[in-house]
């Protein structure tokens, strides 16, 4: 009989990241076979056992799909908001439906987004071990001293806690015209914007351009694409070496 954990089935299924799901587990919302399951380590069936959340029925399609998406400025990456604000997943196709992002951009952001059912993916990409590096394009608004990009390159201390140290790379350095070029391996929540008030700079426009080795490109804004051979192989590589650990 083949079994797996009920937190990787759950997100298999497109309910969110291995630690939404388990919060789902533990707050009794989660019932199998008829009863209420609240333990972490519970193993299922999925071709034999009953899986319901909130009283539905919950599948898994075990076709994986892996999309880079151009998220637009002025979008959110959730399904559904409160504030009833523009979701990137109205811009993705409807066999999507049960896909999450991996890893997020705040509502002024834009650039690439991995839009996948693959649980294992989701948290290779963003956990905190990996160090995959992100890359970004950043616009701010006066010319930045070598000074502060040294305190941005070794890190400095945002809400307590001191970044890693990243590459920051100038492509412009003109005032009206001051282009970065930022790469991090750590996502903590508005990091690149947070950095650069840590040295006394503002953000105008932030773009990420790459996740590891998947490139934004010339993907139009607001479009999406699958993922290539080599960058669906690259994931797999991902979750390979975390199973190995």
């Amino acid at each position: 009989m083949i079994t797996t954990r009920l937190n990787k089935f759950l997100a298999e299924a497109g309910l969110g990241s291995r630690r939404k799901v388990e919060e789902l587990i533990l707050s009794g919302r989660v019932v199998i076979n008829g009863d209420k399951i609240t333990e972490l380590s519970t193993q299922i069936n999925p071709k034999k056992d009953k899986v319901e959340v909130d009283g539905k029925p919950i599948e898994v399609d075990v076709k994986k799909i892996y999309l880079l998406l151009n998220k637009p400025r002025n979008y959110v990456v959730t399904k559904q908001d409160e504030f009833d604000r523009k979701t990137v997943f109205k811009l993705l196709p409807d066999f999507a439906r049960t896909c999450v992002s991996a890893g997020r951009l705040d509502m002024d952001s834009e650039g690439l987004l991995l839009i996948t059912n693959d649980g294992d993916v989701v948290q290779a990409l963003t956990h905190p071990t990996k160090k995959v590096e992100k890359v970004y394009r950043v616009e701010v608004d006066l010319p930045v001293t070598k000074y502060q990009l040294e305190d941005l390159r070794s890190g400095v201390v945002i809400d307590g806690y001191k970044t890693k140290p990243a590459g920051v790379f100038v492509k412009t350095n003109k005032p009206g015209n001051i282009d970065l070029k930022i790469i991090i391996s750590e996502g903590k929540k508005r990091q690149i914007r947070l950095m650069l008030e840590a040295v006394g700079r503002k953000v105008l426009n932030l773009k990420r351009i790459q996740i590891g080795a998947m490139e934004l490109g010339k993907l139009p804004t607001g479009m999406w694409r699958p993922c290539t051979v080599n960058e669906v192989r690259y994931l797999n590589s991902l979750k390979q070496k975390r199973s190995e650990k």
